[in-house]
């Protein structure tokens, strides 16, 4: 008996040890829905929350401090029936910089067309076979994003499995009644972001996304001046992507996670370089040419 014991702790402890890759907060809005019965609202929170944070999204093995960082915001705005809700949905996506305590932002996006429907205490599950909940559709389809860029910034095109994996979720979900998921609906959407980051047109980004966070921020902690120098560098990358696709849905959502980002990063730059970037800035991101002009203090 003290054998079989020993055995099935043991067998556990691999599962123990290995932690999922999400670390995950989430949060359930109801501040524009009337009513009062919010206790479902709790309900789902928590549900999503174990869903999100206790399925296994990949094989690779994490530790618990290497787990990825990352907030859902739901924020309903329409409670249309018993169990069937509208709203929209922020998504914020961090990064920890190589020996520091500073965090990158990787993405930050609100995603406006969210509607799904949630049976209280009935449990969440998707299976890459076929779509049974378009709530857990949404949740898997931005793990799976998560995960691509997080990869993507570790090493060059480590990504490319888990975008396959959103946009396998975008051909399954080409049926459902739910907005977001087809190309024609918008040319910003789940559909399109899927379909840029599966698409090597923009492989140009996806280089400056590594060497960017890889091979500058990272570096900056060993070989400060080699690191700040990849870090310029890399905005060369940024501007050809932008030549090449000036108006991509991709390009957009990088510069709005990033765009403070680069201006704090100028702020330490030499004079020759702020002057160079800044006008680099200027010219793919002309909406906000005064933000990197008073870098210059000009």
């Amino acid at each position: 008996m003290k054998n079989t014991f020993l055995f099935l702790l043991i067998s556990l402890l691999p599962l123990t040890m290995a932690a999922q890759e999400l670390n995950c907060q989430i949060s359930v809005s109801t501040k524009q829905v009337e009513g009062t019965d919010k206790q479902v609202y709790n309900t789902m929170q928590t549900a999503l929350y174990e869903f999100v944070n206790n399925k296994r999204w990949s094989s690779y093995q994490f530790k618990t401090e290497e787990r990825i960082e990352c907030t859902m915001l739901i924020q309903i705005s329409d409670r249309i029936s018993t169990d069937e809700f509208k709203g929209s949905m922020n998504l914020v996506l961090r990064r920890p910089v190589y020996k520091s305590s500073y965090n990158s932002t990787l993405f930050n996006y609100m995603d406006n067309n969210i509607q799904f429907n949630y049976v209280e205490f009935e449990p969440l599950d998707f299976q890459e076979s076929g779509i049974t909940s378009n709530l857990t559709a949404l949740v898997a389809y931005y793990a799976y994003i998560f995960l691509g860029l997080d990869f993507d910034s570790f090493s060059l095109f480590g990504g490319t499995p888990f975008y396959e994996k959103a946009m396998n979720i975008v051909n399954m979900a080409q049926n459902l009644p739910q907005r977001g998921w087809k190309s024609f609906e918008s040319q910003r959407n789940r559909y399109w972001l899927a379909e840029n980051l599966n698409n090597t047109s923009f492989n140009t980004l996806r280089e400056f996304w590594y060497q960017y966070h890889r091979q500058g921020l990272d570096l900056m902690a060993e070989d400060l001046e080699r690191g700040k120098a990849n870090i310029i560098e890399s905005f060369e990358l940024l501007r050809r992507a932008y030549r090449d696709k000036p108006n991509s849905f991709l390009f957009q959502l990088i510069m709005d996670a990033k765009r403070d980002e680069f201006i704090n990063i100028l702020s330490g730059a030499a004079d020759n370089e702020k002057v160079r970037v800044v006008n680099l800035l200027k010219e793919i991101d002309p909406a906000n040419s005064t933000k990197y002009q008073a870098v210059l203090g000009k």
